[in-house]
Formats: C-alpha cells, sequence, structure tokens
C-alpha cells in the first residue's frame, strides 16, 4: 500500500499548525515499513491524503476519486478573528468549506467541534474522528536545548519565562498576552509566531501598534519561528499561556505540556469535549493572572500543572494514530464490496 501525503503549506510559508501536523503526519507512516509514503509531488499513491483545501487539493485529487481523504484543520468559524471583515466572508467561506470537505471521499474530524462543523454544513462525505499525534520526543526538553533557548530569547538561568505560541491574530489572545504581561512586570513572556497571510490578517493594524508601542521591557516577539527551532523556545520556558478564542485541536499547548510545563488555557466550549483529562484554564486576564502568578510563587502548584500537562497528552498517541490511519487506508484500498459498504465502525468515535 502507497499512500500520498499532499500539503500546500510545503510550498509556502511554514509556521503555522497546519504544517506542523503535516510534518508529524508524514513522519508518523515513515515511522514503520509496512507502507510505503510518498509527499506532495514525489510520485502516486493509492490513497490521497491532504491538509490543506486550495486548488493543489482538488487538481491534485482528480485521479483519486473514491480514495481521497482530508484532514479537517479549519473550519468556517475558525476565520472570525483571523480574517478582517469576517462576517462578509462568512457565506462564501461556508459554501467552500462545503466543497472541500465533499470531495473528499472520507474527512478526518481532530476533534468533536469539527465533526459537528462538518455536519452542520450537510458535506457530503464520511467522517471519522483521529487526533493529532504528539511526537513527543521532539518536544523532549533537555538541559542543552533549555540553554540554547534562553540564549536565543537573552534570559538569565533565574528568569521565569512564560511564553505564547500561535499566529499574531485577534483570534489567538494575543493582545490579551500582552495585557497579562503588563501585569506581571517580575516574570518575563515571549511570544512566538507571525503572520503566514500578511495584510489579510485580522487585527493586524491594531495589533502591529501595540507591538511598536509596547513599553514592556519583559516582553518580546519572536516573530515567525520554523519547525527545528521551536523545541528550544518550548525548553526555554517555564509555563505557556494559551489564551486562544476559537480552537479545534490546537498543537501548541500539547507540545508545551510534552515539554515538562504548565499550560493555562482560555476556559472555551471546545475544550471540554476535546480534552479527556483535565486541564489549566482561566476565562478573564485577572484569572490569567493569578494563576500564572501562582505557578510562579506556590511550589506545590506548580508540581500539580506538571502532573496536569503529563495526562493531558495520553490521549495524542502516535502508535493509536497511526493503527487508526492504517485501518482506514486499508478499508479505502480494499476491493471487498461488502467491507466498503460496512464503513469504518471502529473510528466512528475517538
Amino acid at each position: 500500500m502507497r499512500i500520498l501525503v499532499a500539503s500546500e503549506t510545503a510550498f509556502v510559508i511554514k509556521g503555522n499548525g497546519v504544517h506542523t501536523a503535516f510534518v508529524d503526519h508524514v513522519e508518523l507512516l515513515k515511522s514503520e515499513n509496512d507502507i510505503e509514503t510518498v509527499v506532495n509531488n514525489e510520485g502516486k499513491g493509492d490513497v490521497f491524503h491532504c491538509h490543506t483545501y486550495g486548488p493543489y487539493y482538488f487538481l491534485k485529487g482528480l485521479r483519486y476519486k473514491h480514495r481521497r481523504v482530508h484532514t479537517v484543520h479549519v473550519i468556517p468559524e475558525s476565520i472570525h478573528g483571523s480574517l478582517p471583515a469576517w462576517k462578509f466572508w462568512m457565506p462564501f467561506v461556508k459554501w467552500y468549506m462545503r466543497q472541500v470537505y465533499s470531495y473528499a471521499d472520507v474527512c478526518i474530524a481532530i476533534s468533536p467541534r469539527v465533526e459537528a462543523a462538518i455536519e452542520e454544513l450537510g458535506a457530503r462525505t464520511q467522517i471519522v474522528r483521529i487526533c493529532n499525534p504528539l511526537p513527543v520526543e521532539r518536544w523532549k526538553r533537555t538541559d542543552e536545548n533549555r540553554a540554547k533557548g534562553r540564549q536565543m530569547l537573552g534570559l538569565k538561568d533565574d528568569d521565569f519565562l512564560v511564553i505564547g505560541v500561535g499566529q499574531l491574530q485577534a483570534r489567538k489572545g494575543v493582545e490579551d498576552f500582552m495585557d497579562i504581561a503588563a501585569r506581571i512586570p517580575e516574570a518575563k513572556f515571549a511570544w512566538a509566531g507571525g503572520r503566514p497571510f500578511g495584510v489579510m490578517t485580522e487585527g493586524i493594524g491594531r495589533i502591529d501598534a501595540r507591538i511598536s508601542e509596547n513599553r514592556c521591557s519583559n516582553l518580546q516577539f519572536t516573530g515567525m519561528l520554523d519547525l527545528d527551532t521551536m523545541p528550544y523556545i518550548y525548553a526555554a520556558a517555564d509555563a505557556m499561556l494559551f489564551p486562544s478564542y476559537q480552537e479545534n485541536c490546537p498543537l501548541a499547548p500539547i507540545e508545551a505540556a510534552a515539554c515538562g510545563m504548565p499550560v493555562i488555557f482560555r476556559d472555551i466550549s471546545e475544550y471540554e469535549s476535546l480534552y479527556e483529562y483535565p486541564y489549566l484554564k482561566a476565562s478573564t486576564t485577572d484569572e490569567f493572572v493569578e494563576m500564572t502568578r501562582r505557578l510562579m510563587n506556590d511550589k506545590e502548584y506548580y508540581q500539580a500543572g506538571l502532573v496536569t500537562s503529563e495526562q493531558l497528552i495520553l490521549q495524542f498517541d502516535k502508535k493509536e494514530v497511526r493503527q487508526k490511519l492504517m485501518e482506514l487506508y486499508g478499508w479505502l484500498c480494499s476491493s471487498d464490496a461488502s467491507v466498503r459498504k460496512t464503513g469504518i465502525p471502529s473510528l466512528q468515535t475517538a
């Protein structure tokens, strides 16, 4: 069996979670010798599996009717706080995403909310729910990585570093992160992420103005960083804040958790159905500030946060994800009509 994995992120700016998920997917399939994996233009496959939804997805998938898989990372509501004038764009986005989902024979929903969004649009496709895999070994903290990351960020050994990771857009809560940093001058803060969509970014003028006027000596913005650099940034940190207002199955917080630090999420409904284990959460800026200070000053609370992170990542075991993908690919390649008609019962739930 030969699987073609595709993503348009390989040809453009790569500093986003979709590209990371694509890279993780390819590495996961290549980790064993039971199938052959080709990427983008490297050759043909028995199954076409794409992570993006542009022209490349539609053109590349033409010859793979009945064997097309799309991992759904983006749903219509993801444009709220991501694109300017999002209400104006929403009807077109809903129409277009319906075409994207329907073009695939199977859509992989990376979270319960994504599954519901596909169903709400009335897309003509089968849906299976499979979380993003987490390559824990890539993110594991080492003393060497921590030293290098702290050198990159200009930090002292005793600095308490709080990081935020994501695109510089309103949806990700970067402005809240700046407010939190201003209220905790005794800690250091760093935000890693840029603007893959340039001027088509919600709040770009407002956020740029705040960054240029930034008077907080304890806050820095690294800009967009490549995947190979991020292990150093995570290892340099003592805690992560993830104040995003809308997410599906975000990679950054579980990567930070895998690196061994407490992670404080914004309290939004998507996480209640996504995560199988408890997680630290805050609803307001005041709560983010209070919990961050407590992590800094209460050793027992910090250790409990580490245990919470260790538990949180358990549901993203890459071996289980790979097993589900292999079952899906085998079903798509089956020539037994009775097998195809039964669907994929063991994959209908996460």
